[in-house]
């Protein structure tokens, strides 16, 4: 009587190990249905971003047409063999002969607009100039700063180290900006003829040299009435060859 009872338990206990093996995998059948669907938006929201992403390119290309700056420098409709250097792009031939007239191809850059002689519009062209460097070209052509702190009337003349930059009107081969050794040639405002005129008159008193900034030339003459006279003579022939300026080294105007 014990076996059969045994074996209707171990049957029992199969089918319920039976029943829940069909519910833990029908359980997983339904957590598998459960992502895909949750996984669907997640594609299509994954689908948005790529094809957001791909608009990145044309941002970017809006943003490539804001107008350059150097667009300000460049004449609009003129004529594109007098557009300064900075408004286009050319092919430099170096092999050209020094000093002799030279012919370059050249192309408006983006946003720059100019004709030809019949007031046509026309992106590519040619400019005539000179087979020369930069700084190699006259002084009017280009534009340096001023040094204050070298002596102009001394003896040798004193260089300073300048920084030039080449007119726009100008085409050149090599740097538009280099640097010079230039003569000091500045000014401080001092007249020659104000400084004559008060040697001739008042140099006596030592006018001149206080009017020069020469305070203790001019308290000298002052005080010995002008080296009696000799000094103020001297000093007249002195300033009116140039050989006395103000004291600062600067130049007459």
């Amino acid at each position: 009587m014990a076996a059969p009872a045994v074996l209707r338990a171990l049957r029992r206990l199969c089918g319920v190990a039976l029943f829940v093996s069909q519910l833990y995998v029908l359980s997983g059948r339904a957590g598998s249905l459960m992502t895909t669907k949750h996984s669907q938006p997640q594609s299509t929201f994954a689908k948005s971003l790529t094809s957001t992403s791909t608009n990145a390119p044309y941002f970017r290309a809006a943003e490539s047409t804001e107008i350059p700056a150097y667009v300000t420098k460049c004449p609009s409709n003129g004529l594109c063999s007098r557009l300064p250097p900075d408004c286009m792009i050319c092919n430099t031939n170096y092999s050209c002969i020094y000093g002799k007239p030279a012919t370059f191809d050249c192309r408006v850059k983006p946003h720059v607009h100019c004709v030809d002689q019949n007031n046509h519009e026309q992106e590519n062209f040619t400019i005539n100039m000179t087979c020369q460097f930069c700084w190699q070209l006259p002084t009017s052509d280009y534009v340096c700063t001023n040094s204050t702190n070298c002596m102009t009337v001394s003896c040798p003349r004193q260089r300073y180290n300048a920084t030039c930059t080449v007119r726009d009107h100008v085409h050149c081969l090599g740097n538009r900006v280099f640097p010079k050794m230039l003569y000091c040639n500045w000014t401080g405002g001092y007249k020659w003829s104000t400084a004559l005129a008060l040697s001739i008159t008042l140099g006596g008193f030592g006018a001149d040299r206080f009017y020069l900034g020469q305070w203790r030339e001019g308290l000298g003459k002052l005080f010995s009435f002008g080296g009696l006279g000799i000094w103020t003579l001297i000093d007249v022939l002195l300033i009116g060859v140039g050989y006395v300026g103000p004291a600062d080294g600067s130049l007459y105007i």
